[in-house]
């Protein structure tokens, strides 16, 4: 997904309306896409992940205002108020307790300031792993099941968080795939719930999946997140 971030991440910034020359935590940063993304911050970066928090080290463009560090969205090893903002993308729903990573998101974010995040659209919006999905018909393992990913879920949980003027939006970008390769040799790696449902099948299943998507797939697929902002009360 690290290509597709990219394109996502300038969109989520634009809509987190970051004030300028401010300090910004990112909320399960992964490959640091949305990171390197905000502009005219200082930005921390933080993921569960040693080995995303080691690829983003090795591809900061931006040293000098942008770091990452391991750590637990849930129990977050900052001070009270020490960010002017929180943005968090395509990372919330893998949290185990979100309401738990809110929380901290607004412990740690100064009154008044926003905290925004952005989730696939699994069950239609997200039409790259709909197609696979709807090929493999594995209903009880398709990510449309996930939390958060459907209109409505962010803004509500933002609500019950205690943020105020929140207002939810979807975030549309186009992915362009070079050939069928270049869609389905992904999901040959094991990641995610589709990589893992690939691993799982013998080599006749995979073919079976293979040729449906092949007879059905359009090389343009759109895409859309569902993107949510509030601000921490004052």
């Amino acid at each position: 997904m690290g290509r597709w971030s990219r394109l996502l991440a300038p969109l989520l910034v634009d809509f987190a309306d970051l004030p300028d020359q401010c300090r910004v935590l990112d909320l399960g940063s992964g490959t640091g896409s949305l990171s390197c993304a905000i502009m005219r911050a200082n930005v921390v970066g933080i993921d569960p992940s040693q080995e995303y928090v080691a690829y983003a080290e090795s591809r900061n463009p931006f040293p000098d205002r942008v770091s990452f560090q391991v750590g637990d969205a849930q129990q977050l090893p900052f001070p009270d108020a020490s960010f002017d903002a929180t943005l968090s993308l395509l990372a919330f729903n893998f949290i185990p307790d979100p309401k738990r990573a809110l929380a901290e998101a607004c412990r740690i974010t100064k009154p008044g300031g926003p905290i925004s995040t952005a989730v696939w659209d699994y069950g239609d919006g997200m039409r790259m792993l709909r197609m696979f999905w709807d090929a493999a018909k594995a209903d009880s393992l398709d990510e449309k099941h996930m939390p958060l990913c459907r209109a409505g879920e962010l803004a509500d949980l933002w609500r019950r968080g205690g943020l105020e003027n929140v207002r939810e939006e979807p975030l549309d970008i186009t992915m362009q795939f070079q050939s069928f390769e270049d869609y389905w040799d992904p999901f040959l790696l094991g990641q995610g719930p589709a990589g893992r449902y690939a691993a799982s099948l013998d080599a006749h299943q995979l073919q079976t999946l293979r040729s449906e998507l092949e007879r059905t797939l359009s090389l343009t697929l759109p895409a859309r997140a569902w993107s949510v902002r509030g601000n921490v009360k004052k």
